[in-house]
């Protein structure tokens, strides 16, 4: 199982190297019983890394303190032109990349080179942004023996914008990967870095140098060292068990949390990624619970008479929000995980559900029937200044804000059509629109750059045993583009996004 404590990727571990453009990477070396979903949603609403030649800090957290990249290209995907551009032009031109294994010189390493870039290619093929190039189109000699630089006139006849190159040394449970990053055009080095780590740690190396490869192309943070809490559903439909499983984006990783003794719904992650709230019928009292995932003990979050459900995290993870059912409505809450102090945000006699704080913390959206069908709302974090922000001809649930602050997703039913469907908007309630739609689409989560929706899909069950009947993840760029299944063991809902590095 890959550690996730940022000990085990900690400076000490990572050290600053030399990177020389034209030489071997130096430095010094460390070792390193169900219930049906449209019911619910009636009911309650809708239930720092440096290249050029320089130093390179190579650490387990994400690679967001990296410098900007140079300047966006005058156009992008075309073989004339450098790798480096921005996301809405890779969306319309994929940057063609070449990947090849990373080097070993014993079987072992060179395995481990060989799993490596198959992740990195991975990642970056399944974002849409880069069109990694087959390895049946390389051209040999990719290397000069001479001087130990790429033959870039080979990688560019073949279409390569950019190359990664790079080696790896297994040393009992150790391992160090070395990787460059060139421009191949302008025939430069845009970064350099080596890793050492323990061997456990490969996979989650190869999603870092794929975040790395990203900032650097495409100017902004990626989001491949991120992992994904979900829902897991066993079992005949309308008497499933629920679990919570936890694994990689890329659906590596998988693991239970919970043994499926009682049901559980809504998992969201804590700012830092080792807490998880959730909402658990344990003992047939529903109400929210924080799961650690640094020890695996669960703890009920507050007393409460009645029940609590549909919690997140405030943005400095100090307190959890929820809604508590009070009488025939529920009201928005917060309580303080170190004082256990409780705030009551809302109190309209109305069904008050699904908060989400802003990323700065300034503001909460919501959705609530106090206007009569469930729609979104947003207000101060204190409960003042609630103002609506949907108008559209239907009902509205699951709201949440991207973490670039741009966006709020969510998910809506009926309107012109009896079917689902997730969207986003801006904050104030404008330029609404729909990106993936089916027969029952719910929960949206953004991954931590804000450019990927994840949501979960399910199918009509078309016989009295519920055959047919399917439950799916799903991703989804924010324009509506490359819409992909996300693999899981088993049937699956309610999935949430860490932050990077979580």
């Amino acid at each position: 199982m890959t550690d996730r404590r940022l000990s085990s990727l900690s400076p000490d571990s990572l050290p600053e190297v030399f990177v020389p453009a034209d030489g071997p990477l130096a430095g010094p070396q460390r070792p390193a019983g169900g219930i049906a979903r449209r019911g619910l949603f009636a009911a309650a609403g809708g239930a720092g890394l440096l290249g050029f030649g320089g130093l390179a800090r190579a650490q387990g957290a994400a690679p967001a303190a990296a410098p900007p990249a140079a300047p966006p290209a005058a156009s992008g995907g075309g073989s004339d032109q450098s790798a480096v551009i921005d996301v809405n032009r890779a969306r319309a031109a994929p940057i063609p990349i070449a990947i090849p294994d990373l080097l070993g010189a014993d079987p072992a390493s060179a395995q481990l080179g060989r799993n490596i870039a198959q992740v990195i290619t991975a990642d970056l093929g399944n974002s849409g942004l880069f069109r990694p190039i087959p390895s049946t189109a390389f051209i040999t000699p990719t290397v000069d023996p001479g001087t130990g630089l790429p033959v870039f006139q080979n990688w560019g006849s073949i279409g390569a914008q950019a190359l990664v190159t790079g080696q790896t040394q297994v040393s009992g449970s150790t391992i160090r990967v070395e990787f460059r990053l060139w421009d191949v055009l302008p025939q430069q080095q845009l970064q350099g870095t080596a890793y050492t780590t323990s061997m456990s740690n490969w996979r989650r190396i190869a999603h870092i140098m794929a975040d790395v490869i990203y900032q650097r192309l495409l100017g902004e943070p990626g989001y491949f060292d991120s992992r994904i809490v979900y829902v897991s559903l066993t079992g005949p439909r309308g008497r499933e068990t629920h679990r919570l499983a936890i694994m990689d984006q890329d659906s590596a990783n998988n693991r239970f949390l919970t043994d499926g003794s009682w049901m559980v719904l809504t998992p969201r992650f804590a700012p830092k990624g080792d807490l998880i709230c959730f909402m658990s019928y344990a003992n047939q009292a529903p109400r929210v619970y924080l799961f650690d995932l640094t020890n695996g003990r669960q703890r009920v979050l507050g007393d409460f008479a009645g029940m609590t459900f549909a919690p997140r995290f405030s943005p400095d993870g100090g307190s959890v929000i929820m809604s508590l059912a009070e009488g025939q409505g529920s009201s928005i809450v917060t309580v303080n995980l170190a004082t256990h102090a409780r705030r009551q945000l809302t109190s309209s006699n109305a069904i008050d559900v699904s908060p989400c704080y802003s990323p700065d913390g300034s503001q909460i959206v919501f959705n609530s029937d106090r206007d009569g069908d469930p729609q979104l709302f947003v207000m101060n974090a204190d409960g003042s200044g609630v103002k609506r922000i949907s108008f559209g001809h239907a009902r509205y649930g699951t709201p949440v804000w991207s973490p670039r602050g741009d966006l709020i997703a969510y998910t809506r039913y009926g309107g012109s059509e009896a079917a689902f469907s997730i969207g986003v908007m801006a904050p104030d309630g404008s330029g609404e629109r729909a990106i993936a739609a089916g027969w029952d689409v719910e929960g949206p989560t953004f991954c931590p750059n804000g450019r990927v929706l994840m949501y979960f899909s399910q199918s009509r069950a078309t016989g009295n045993q519920g055959q047919g009947f399917s439950s799916q993840l799903m991703s989804v760029d924010v324009t509506g583009f490359n819409q992909r299944i996300v693999p899981t063991p088993t049937q699956a809902s309610d999935p949430a996004w860490s932050p990077l590095g979580g």
